[in-house]
């Protein structure tokens, strides 16, 4: 089993990337995969690949930002255990397992993730919440069709 499928589950396709929620429910956490497979780095992406993730990061990074209000966004490719590019996306909160250090190693075991959650926030009740957001995502052609991003989140206690 690969990392990817052992800590997260897929949620959907954006037009260079395939997006995964962590299993991790101590933080609303999101990883961005580009479908190219010999990347490991974010400059081993062709320009207007580089420019495609770009936009996807900034489209899940907003849409996560404004589900969960959080305090602050943490986005890194790191890829030091999983050497595939990868993005995460990490809404962290004063106060969080981590804060204000990074969420890697913080807690000793990530939280079960409720099979009925998306992302689990602490400290939240039981909510649900939708959000959608037109944006144009251009894959380096001209008149390249605009992608609609929907992201339906539910929140559990912890």
């Amino acid at each position: 089993m690969s990392r990817f499928a052992a800590d997260s589950t897929g949620i959907g396709d954006l037009p260079l990337s395939r997006l995964l929620v962590n299993k991790d429910a101590n933080y609303p956490w999101l990883i961005l995969v580009p479908r190219r497979k010999d990347a490991s780095e974010i400059i081993d992406l062709p320009e207007p690949e580089r420019a495609q993730l770009m936009s996807e990061i900034a489209l899940v990074a907003s849409a996560l930002k404004q589900l969960t209000r959080c305090d602050k966004l943490n986005i890194a490719a790191l890829g030091n255990v999983v050497p595939q590019l990868h993005v995460h996306i990490v809404a962290r909160r004063k106060g969080d397992a981590a804060w204000p250090g990074p969420v890697w190693g913080a807690v000793p075991r990530p939280a079960p993730m409720n099979p009925r959650s998306s992302i689990a926030s602490p400290g939240r009740s039981r909510a649900s919440s939708a959000f959608r957001t037109p944006a144009s995502l251009p894959m380096g052609t001209a008149g390249s069709p605009a992608v609609e991003f929907s992201l339906k989140i539910e929140y559990s206690s912890l």
